[in-house]
């Protein structure tokens, strides 16, 4: 990762962040065991998931981290491209279909210049 940009996720962050807010941290750990525990989605599934999603966000740490969980819980490297293809597919998604407010600003502009 750039550095200058993005520091490594190192021990001593991590443990800063859990000494500035311990029980928000203890909170945050349980909610994401529980969220990534096998259920009605296999942990498989939800680390695709996972992976998507962090493509979307664009968060590098949460790309490198669920990537590697991913494969943890046997995704294949085919699976989690065509995840990230997913994501990608979402993300322009949002913006074709977001065109239509573009489109009504538009007409609405325009319908009240031409009266």
């Amino acid at each position: 990762m750039d550095q200058s940009m993005y520091p490594a996720a190192t021990r001593e962050l991590a443990k800063q962040r859990t000494e500035l807010a311990p029980d928000t941290m203890a909170a945050f750990r349980a909610f994401s065991a529980s969220v990534f525990a096998e259920g009605a989605l296999s942990k498989k599934n939800k680390q695709l998931i996972a992976v998507a999603v962090a493509h979307v966000t664009q968060c590098p740490y949460c790309i490198r981290g669920h990537t590697e969980a991913a494969l943890k819980q046997g995704a294949t490297d085919k699976e989690i491209m065509e995840a990230i293809w997913v994501a990608a597919e979402m993300r322009a998604g949002g913006a074709f279909a977001h065109s239509s407010l573009a489109l009504d600003t538009i007409n609405h502009v325009h319908g009240q210049s031409q009266g």
